[in-house]
């Protein structure tokens, strides 16, 4: 189960580093709206049949309106106004820039965890952030030589993505659905929502040829299978801080993908931000798991033990 966890995870990071450079490709023609909610609805459609094939579908049975409302707000508050924001911000920024200030969003998740978990912050948590957010001032101060348009409103989208993306980590992790369920539904939620908003906001264009490899890469290998693993690779990870490590491979191996496929220039800006951004993380991942095992006593060897992760939720460990 571990060893499945951790290919699902390393799945999912390739896919992900390939998120940007494909998003920027496809908003040079199509707005971003028309973008989110064709290729939700291919990761809705997608999931569906998945979740029909499998069986999976009969575990509808097991809730009711309210759960069925909490996965749609879950869906509205995370994966819309995160995918939503993170579109404008590759938009207006370049891809590196917008892919390295998405990767607030672990910092974003420490933060919820103390506001909503009622987690400790400590003095670890506390240097972790100041660590990561200047790598944001960095990124802020020296501009990527092609990126353009309105740079601080890029920044500021990213920004609010990453809390977003946060907030969702910390909620999805505390009510504990069945993913194959609740991201069925999220995604039917943000194809939704997006199409609603964009319709009255958007001008919408056909999306032809090329375009449409472009969106069913989104829809189905980055928003229904990529979003997929990861959620169970993390539910059913023995020790969760390896699995969400692996995550941070994602924007070095994004700037190397924008490189290659949108001529981006590798930024020596954009990797040191990244680099300050990631070791913010790591720091809080490495020294506050150390800090954690020497607090706790020793216990007497059990068959299975139980603990509580650093998201609320529970792992048992073999």
């Amino acid at each position: 189960m571990k060893r499945k966890s951790y290919l699902f995870a390393v799945l999912t990071v390739a896919v992900w580093s390939t998120m940007a450079a494909v998003v920027k490709s496809l908003l040079s023609d199509i707005p971003d709206l028309e973008a989110l909610s064709v290729s939700s609805a291919f990761a809705f459609l997608f999931l569906l049949a998945v979740n029909t094939v499998t069986g999976k579908i009969r575990t509808v049975k097991r809730y009711g309106f309210r759960q069925f409302l909490a996965m749609a707000g879950l869906g509205f508050v995370g994966l819309f106004m995160y995918s939503a924001l993170y579109y404008r911000g590759i938009a207006v920024l370049s891809s590196q820039e917008a892919c390295i200030l998405n990767y607030l969003w672990p910092v974003m998740l420490v933060v919820f965890s103390v506001l909503i978990l009622k987690e400790k912050m400590t003095w670890i948590k506390g240097l972790a952030l100041l660590c990561s957010f200047a790598g944001v001032v960095i990124l802020s101060g020296f501009p990527a030589a092609d990126a353009g348009g309105d740079r601080w409103t890029g920044i500021a989208c990213c920004l609010a993505a990453a809390a977003c993306y946060g907030l969702f980590s910390v909620l999805n992790k505390k009510l504990g659905y069945d993913q194959n369920i609740t991201m069925t539904v999220i995604w039917f939620t943000v194809a939704a929502a997006s199409a609603a908003l964009g319709l009255c906001t958007e001008r919408w264009v056909p999306i032809e040829g090329i375009q449409w490899a472009g969106i069913l890469w989104l829809g189905i290998a980055v928003d229904a299978i990529a979003y997929l693993l990861w959620a169970i690779a993390l539910s059913e990870a023995g020790n969760t801080a390896v699995i969400a490590n692996l995550a941070y491979l994602t924007p070095f191996l994004s700037i190397a993908v924008s490189a290659v496929f949108l001529n981006e220039k590798i930024q020596p800006v954009a990797v040191i931000a990244a680099v300050f951004i990631i070791g913010g993380i790591l720091i809080q991942s490495i020294f506050g798991e150390k800090k954690k095992k020497r607090d706790v006593p020793d216990q007497p060897d059990t068959p299975a033990e139980i603990q509580t992760d650093s998201n609320g939720g529970q792992n048992e460990e073999d």
